[in-house]
């Protein structure tokens, strides 16, 4: 009899969420061969009765899984082992707002500076404010789990009205935008995104291990409250030849 992984506590702290103590559980399976590349993973279904858990805390495994580049998943097909090596590129999936609070979550956002700054001619043209407006700028690196070099430089800036926010950033996971909604009880209506290829700059070429001016993906991402005032923009600069980026469109009804 083949023998799996199954979620242990003792292995991962107690507060440890069920979806990455899942993913672990599975990683373990593919690395020591127990579903070797190029076999089908259980469904969804079978997987949420074996270890025990939501299918939403399946979904969320698997799509950490297919973060790392092992495993791939393709409509009608299921999930496939793609390797057991080292991760392959860094695939963010977009389909919701919840895909952004996973990806929060799933990755490690390491802060470098916080500090407040009042925009001048060039940054208000940049976030798309006036000048003289007071921000919170947060600057630093996001890690991908199964990857050492950083995936991209993120820099964030939030209104100062809700900079309160800035000590929670380096202190545990999760989207900023929650943390205004659930600190100062104001609700983010709608998220802008847009991107764009632009150079990278010379500060941060290092630590993303591209040479200065190579091309980058910047997604920049507007979080704006009812009455669509700005409460944070960020960026996020992704080198541009180890990035790949996947959206569901889906049809509406009728």
């Amino acid at each position: 009899m083949t023998e799996h992984s199954t979620i242990q506590k003792q292995e991962r702290p107690a507060e440890a969420p069920l979806y990455r103590q899942l993913l672990e559980a599975l990683r373990r399976d593919i690395v020591s061969g127990v579903f070797p590349v190029g076999a089908q993973l259980p469904t969804e279904q079978a997987l949420g009765l074996r270890f025990g858990v939501s299918r939403h805390t399946v979904r969320e495994a698997l799509r950490a899984l297919r973060a790392d580049g092992l495993v791939r998943s393709r409509r009608g097909a299921g999930t496939v082992v793609a390797r057991s090596g080292a991760p392959g590129p860094y695939v963010h999936t977009v389909a919701s707002i919840q895909d952004l609070v996973s990806y929060a979550h799933e990755t490690r956002y390491e802060v470098d500076t916080s500090r407040p700054v009042v925009s001048d001619k060039r940054l208000a043209e940049r976030l798309g404010c006036a000048e003289g407006e007071r921000w919170q700028r947060i600057e630093g690196l996001r890690y991908a789990p199964g990857h050492e070099a950083p995936i991209c430089w993120t820099e964030v800036y939030i209104r100062a009205e809700y900079s309160g926010v800035a000590r929670m950033v380096a202190q545990r996971p999760g989207p900023i935008y929650a943390w205004i909604e659930d600190l100062y009880g104001e609700r983010i209506a709608e998220i802008e995104q847009v991107l764009r290829a632009r150079p990278v700059p010379a500060a941060v070429a290092g630590v993303l291990r591209v040479k200065p001016g190579a091309t980058g993906i910047e997604i920049r991402r507007t979080y704006r409250l009812t009455a669509g005032t700005a409460a944070e923009i960020a960026f996020n600069l992704y080198p541009a030849d180890s990035f790949s980026y996947s959206m569901t469109l889906k049809r509406g009804a009728g």
